[in-house]
């Protein structure tokens, strides 16, 4: 019995797993060099997507300064005024992609209509009223604009 104990803990220690002695079930040693790291990095059960799903909420409700809110409706305009310039040439061209660069520049429009709204219509009134000034009728403007596009689409067909 003494005997097959000791052959028993000299195969686990060749194999580095451990037997405790009043079983018979081999339970493997854990890596000192992996518990330290995994200790570091909490474990989540989130994915990318939830994460960039909260960011993109934080940046609509969260407590943001103002050129934060600015730049972020700034990009949303520049994304949209591009997809409208490449909409209008299509649309001007009568080529097949035209119907969907217009359906891209409609998104993309009203994309930066939430973002805008978002900011207007929350608690801050100093900050809506800053970008009401800032960026507003450059938006009315990019509105009309799209319209016009689909407008001059439907007079095509």
């Amino acid at each position: 019995m003494l005997l097959h104990r000791f052959a028993r803990s000299i195969r686990a220690s060749r194999s580095h797993i451990s037997i405790h002695s009043n079983t018979t079930r081999a339970i493997p040693q854990r890596n000192p060099r992996i518990i330290a790291s995994t200790a570091a990095r909490p474990i989540s059960s989130k994915t990318a997507a939830d994460e960039k799903i909260e960011e993109i909420q934080d940046l609509y409700s969260g407590p943001l300064q103002y050129s934060v809110r600015l730049r972020l409706i700034q990009f949303r305009y520049a994304t949209a005024k591009d997809e409208l310039d490449i909409a209008a040439e299509e649309t001007e061209k009568q080529t097949v992609y035209a119907e969907e660069d217009r359906k891209a520049a409609r998104e993309e429009l009203d994309r930066v209509q939430e973002a805008f709204k978002a900011v207007t219509e929350g608690p801050d009134r100093e900050l809506a009223e800053q970008v009401k000034q800032r960026v507003g009728q450059r938006i009315r403007e990019l509105d009309n604009a799209v319209k016009s596009v689909e407008d001059m689409a439907q007079n095509q067909d």
